[in-house]
């Protein structure tokens, strides 16, 4: 017996909105280009030493912190192959550095922005699939500048405190997922740790030379969205 022309019309409407509802989506080939724009937050989970006046020794009880910050940021991934990728984050963020410890009566110390390029290499799973997640390992340098010491530092170390970082070198590692919308766009969500440290060295008035070591090693976490190219 054939089935009756309403159910076949009712079968074969039902399997086109079954096909229409899933994104139309292309694997990732090589030479693909993907730019993603994400709102990302930095959060520093910093280790502080002791502050050190120079020729006298560390301020006992004494450190320093820094606050998050949250920011734009702009990636480009280009795909070596189906799966491998090289990712190059761009973004800069501003933070500000506190006392802490026997220091943290001082309030704010001062304040900086950080221009962190990092490069990883990424290994992107069910590139053919809508959800396509990814993990990576590389490289940072963050560029720290804008130092610039508060007011209040400056009247309490007797009117001068010049403040400059040193730049960083370390490790990153990021995951995160792509979701497609449609072939060429998608929506992204993703983590970072990046290993970042810095001296500050801070020329005053009243206490001459001071240094402090801080391990900040933030986490980022971004959300966004993506065009392939």
């Amino acid at each position: 017996m054939n089935p009756r022309p309403t159910t076949t019309a009712a079968t074969a409407c039902l399997a086109l909105a079954c096909a229409t509802a899933v994104p139309a989506t292309h694997a990732y080939e090589a030479g693909d280009l993907l730019i993603r724009g994400r709102v990302i937050a930095v959060d520093p989970h910093e280790h502080s030493g002791a502050v050190k006046i120079s020729g006298v020794g560390p301020i006992a009880g004494s450190g320093a912190g820094l606050d998050s910050d949250v920011t734009p940021e702009l990636d480009f991934t280009f795909m070596l192959t189906p799966h491998w990728g090289l990712e190059l984050i761009l973004a800069s963020s501003e933070h500000d550095a506190r006392g802490t410890g026997s220091l943290a009566g001082l309030g704010t110390l001062f304040d900086a922005r950080t221009l962190p390029p990092t490069l990883t290499l990424q290994y992107h799973f069910n590139t053919n699939g809508t959800v396509r997640p990814y993990a990576g390992l590389g490289l940072n340098y963050t560029h720290f500048f804008n130092e610039d010491a508060t007011s209040s530092f400056k009247t309490a170390m007797g009117g001068k405190a010049s403040v400059e970082l040193e730049d960083s070198w370390g490790l990153a590692a990021n995951v995160g997922v792509d979701v497609a919308i449609n072939d060429d766009w998608f929506v992204n969500a993703d983590v970072k740790y990046i290993d970042m440290d810095t001296e500050a060295k801070i020329s005053t008035t009243a206490l001459g030379r001071l240094t402090v070591d801080v391990d900040i090693d933030p986490w980022v976490y971004g959300i966004g969205i993506g065009r392939r190219f």
